[in-house]
């Protein structure tokens, strides 16, 4: 009889196929490694990408697992494991890029940097909508701008998952945050405590003197990147800060230089794909929880259920944008094989 230990997995064969259910190997955890047991998956636009093969910055070769993020327990922990023990309730960023082992899976063998302690408010599902958009959000406004108390931030994108992030967190600074986006997302922007801006039917010029009186805002988060990060080197204020979760095109920096403000750009795969910075991504999960905890900080859901068997739907909710928040996978967890 044999002692393999199988588990229900979703695999990209090919790129621009559908992901296929199998079941795979369950993987061991090696030095360093914690063995979860993943209970959710959460799912963001960069998977679409993935599948589909034009995300040349974040490589995940088929066959492969996707899924960036997970929440779930703890089954084992590898050889020099300190931290964590069996039974621990964790979430990350860890994996399905790089040739790391996503999270569309039962379970995962992942560096135990990239962990942190569950939410104690929050369920599985609701935990692993958070790692991806918080850290990218966290790396933006608080490592590299140093948000604090009495800024004026505007966050492009208000309504998206990052610019979703991005309020709470500068909120939960102390700073006034102002956030831009289409006008169905003005509801959402505003129960978050953002002031909406409409940039279809208001100009840079015209939001900037209305809202500042001319002046600029203190920090500008573009989660958009293209025309919109030009659009943030106009809005922000002489001796400014603007951030970037999508600066990759080529953009002329005399607006910004002549206000001597400064740039920052985030790129939040970094860990996975170099194994650099993953103790930091820990810690920000940690700062997470705290935030979670305290009230200042929520995830919002799209309301509808997924699980291995749907992901292509899933992810369909994300192509055709239909989803009202996070969409979110469910996962039955694995199961032993003869």
């Amino acid at each position: 009889m044999s002692s393999t230990v199988l588990m229900p997995a979703a695999v990209l064969e090919a790129h621009g196929k559908p992901l296929r259910l199998a079941s795979l190997s369950r993987p061991e955890p090696g030095p360093g490694q914690v063995l979860v047991r993943i209970a959710a998956s959460g799912v963001n636009p960069l998977d679409l990408k993935i599948q589909e093969g034009v995300a040349a910055h974040a490589r995940q070769a088929p066959p492969a697992v996707l899924g960036l993020d997970l929440a779930g327990v703890v089954e084992a922990v590898g050889p020099g494991v300190t931290r964590w023990r069996s039974g621990d309730e964790v979430y990350g960023m860890t994996g399905g890029v790089g040739g790391r082992q996503g999270s569309l899976a039962g379970f995962a063998s992942v560096d135990e940097a990239l962990l942190a302690h569950k939410p104690a408010n929050l369920t599985m599902r609701e935990a692993a909508a958070l790692p991806l958009v918080f850290v990218t959000a966290w790396e933006g406004l608080v490592d590299r701008a140093g948000v604090s108390a009495g800024q004026r931030v505007l966050v492009h994108g208000g309504g998206g998952g990052v610019g979703r992030m991005a309020i709470q967190i500068a909120r939960a600074f102390g700073a006034e945050v102002f956030a831009t986006d289409s006008e169905p997302k003005r509801g959402e922007v505003e129960r978050l405590g953002a002031s909406f801006i409409d940039y279809r039917s208001e100009t840079v010029e015209d939001y900037v003197g209305r809202l500042t009186g001319g002046a600029g805002f203190d920090l500008v988060y573009d989660t958009a990147g293209g025309a919109t990060l030009d659009a943030s080197f106009q809005a922000v204020r002489r001796f400014g800060h603007v951030v970037s979760a999508l600066g990759w095109g080529s953009h002329a920096l005399g607006p910004l230089s002549f206000k001597a403000a400064t740039y920052s750009g985030v790129f939040t795969l970094l860990p996975l794909l170099t194994g650099e910075g993953a103790a930091h991504h820990g810690e920000i999960l940690e700062e997470a929880r705290r935030l979670v905890e305290a009230g200042k900080v929520a995830p919002q859901l799209d309301p509808r259920r997924f699980a291995l068997e749907s992901v292509e739907e899933a992810y369909r909710a994300l192509r055709e944008r239909s989803a009202r928040g996070k969409v979110v996978v469910e996962i039955a967890g694995g199961i032993d094989g003869e």
